[in-house]
């Protein structure tokens, strides 16, 4: 069965990514912008934090008013309008953090990356939010979508310059250190963001490929649901099953932006399953 997509959220940004569904609202940022968006998902009111910076991802605390963030020098806290630069272990300015997700204890597992998505030059860390973080995988191009089943005994990530999706067994253990192995390769455009659902499924946004694709813990291909855009960027579920799903403008031309106008919005997309939520930021 193919839903089809609907229009939440009419936006321009330059590119949506990292939704985090939280009740009455969905966060989610715009990273070249350095913005954090937070959507009031009934009445769609947004309200635009601006941190500055570049921000890959950005998680609420579980127990007070403010976001973990990963922005491009490394990891930081944003609170009261204050970015503070807790983790800030990105000097060189060839670099930059991507995507960034928590686990089930509530700790920001987020992917470095060279400016120009250089092959092995990637890396994917773990933020418990103190001043320096763990590297868990190194060798990759451009570290990015990221979940874990339910049961949290499986971890899924995306490298999108390989168009991999990787697996590894997973414990919420804190010496736990992943083994990826390839689950599937992406045929026609780049794998982006990720949401898994309660089947163990992996719900996928392809960059550069009009669609989300549902993926079975084997590895193939279900279904594909098409977008009016062509970038659709990540994706978070709600819990009713609605996914919700960002997008990008980044890079499209001005004849791309008059064929796709709708690029940079916010969309939702029916699912006949439901989804694990986003776990919030617990920190140390």
């Amino acid at each position: 069965m193919s839903f089809q997509p609907e229009l939440l959220l009419e936006r321009d940004a330059n590119t949506g990514e990292g939704p985090v569904f939280d009740g009455d609202f969905l966060h989610w940022v715009d990273i070249p912008k350095g913005l954090i968006h937070k959507t009031d998902l009934k009445t769609l009111a947004t309200e635009n934090l601006t941190l500055g910076v570049i921000v890959g991802a950005a998680v609420p605390f579980d127990s007070k008013d403010a976001y973990a963030v990963a922005y491009k020098g490394g990891f930081a806290t944003f609170e009261n309008n204050v970015l503070n630069l807790v983790n800030p272990f990105l000097s060189d300015p060839e670099y930059r953090m991507n995507d960034a997700k928590c686990d089930a204890r509530g700790r920001l597992w987020g992917g470095s990356c060279h400016m120009k998505f250089n092959p092995g030059q990637g890396k994917l860390h773990r933020w418990d939010g103190n001043d320096n973080n763990k590297v868990m995988v190194e060798n990759l191009a451009l570290p990015n979508g990221l979940g874990w089943n339910k049961e949290n005994s499986m971890m899924y990530l995306a490298d999108s310059i390989t168009k991999k999706i990787f697996v590894s067994e997973f414990h919420l253990d804190d010496d736990f250190v992943p083994k990826f192995r390839e689950l599937i390769t992406i045929d026609s455009g780049l794998p982006d963001g990720l949401a898994i659902d309660n089947d163990g499924c992996i719900w996928l946004a392809i960059w550069g490929g009009s669609r989300i694709v549902r993926i079975s813990p084997q590895g193939a291909i279900i279904s594909e649901h098409h977008f009016p855009v062509s970038q659709p960027s990540s994706c978070a579920f709600g819990t009713d099953g609605t996914l919700y799903v960002t997008s990008a403008r980044a890079g499209l031309s001005d004849s791309d932006l008059a064929e796709q106008p709708l690029a940079g919005s916010l969309f939702v997309l029916s699912t006949n399953t439901s989804g694990v939520p986003v776990s919030k930021f617990k920190g140390v």
